[in-house]
This record gives C-alpha cells, structure tokens and sequence, in this order.
C-alpha cells in the first residue's frame, strides 16, 4: 500500500476500521473507447469552429458574431486537448481504500468528494480487465446507454456509477472485494 494513498484515506476511517487495500488510477494521459468517436468529431468541430469564426471576422460581420465564433472554438479546444488533461488531473486526485467493511472513493481536484460503499450490501460487480492487469471494477447496476458516455466523465455533470477506474491488478482486488462479501 502506498503512504501518500493512506494518508488520504485514513481521515475517513472508522475508529476499528483498517485498510487492506488502497490504490489510484492509471496516472497521464488514457485513451479511451469513445475515442474513436471522439476524437475525429472533436477536430470537425474545433476546424469548422476557427473556420467560421475566421470567415465572420474576415467578412466584418458583427463584433458578436466573433465572440459567438471564439466560444465555440474554445469548446472546441477543450474536445482537442483540454478533456486528456482534465481527465488526467482528476485521476491524479482519485484515491481508492478497500476496508473490511467499505470501499472508499475519495476524488476532486478542488473540491473533493468521499463515496462509501457497503461491500455486503453490493449487489451488482462487474471487472473489465486489461491483458495487462490494468483494469476497472464497476459497481452497481450499469446504465444500459453508459458506453455512450465513456470517456465523457471530465464533462461537468456527466456522472457514472462508482467504480475503481484503471487500477493495476484488477482481479486481485475484485477477489478481495468478492472475499469479503463472502465472509458474512
């Protein structure tokens, strides 16, 4: 278990309560699925965005056809670039426990946010795992229509359903959490 990650979580632990097992996300920058999509939609908009900002200006339209024009290509901008590295901030804030009882998620780069989670009374766990280890733990029912949102987590107001996002040895820990749901 790494320090920097206990030191993190050990604020919110109950006075009996001892972690066995804490962890982060993948750190930098993540490709996701969505990407496929995402990615060549972003550059459409982002290039017809300075396009139709460019052409506005050139053409003297009105000064508010410009400021309209430049929002969208910061939009834009943002689709390019910004969503890798915002993703990739939040990441580097995320820490995950596993205690006898819980699983803590503490996240937020400028307001942080504790989840807990009662392992007994989990119902639905789902492991998405990587050939390399690397993999994500879902829990609670998935939204039928969530691969739609994959990769749009960074976007405010996207929400998901908890999950320990990009941790290596994924089956290790998803075994430690169906062990302790076992142990009743």
């Amino acid at each position: 278990m790494r320090d920097d990650v206990q030191i993190e979580l050990k604020p919110h632990l109950e006075p009996e309560e001892k972690l066995l097992w804490t962890g982060q996300p993948k750190n930098g920058i993540i490709f996701q699925t969505a990407d496929i999509f995402l990615i060549p939609f972003s550059i459409v908009w982002c290039g017809f965005a300075i396009f139709w900002t460019i052409g506005a200006t050139s053409a003297g339209a009105p000064f508010f056809f410009s400021i309209f024009g430049l929002l969208f290509v910061f939009v834009g901008l943002i689709f390019v670039f910004g969503r890798f590295i915002i993703d990739a901030k939040k990441r580097e804030y995320t820490y995950y426990g596993i205690t006898q009882n819980r699983i803590i998620i503490k996240s937020g780069v400028f307001h942080k946010t504790i989840k807990s989670i009662n392992i007994r009374t989990l119902s639905d766990i789902e492991l998405n795992e990587r050939n390399n280890g690397i993999g994500t733990i879902s829990i609670g029912r998935k939204n039928p229509f969530y691969f739609w949102g994959e990769g749009m987590t960074w976007w405010p107001g996207m929400k998901t359903n908890p999950s320990l996002q990009l941790i290596p040895n994924a089956r290790v820990v998803y075994n430690q959490i169906i062990k302790i749901q076992n142990e009743k």
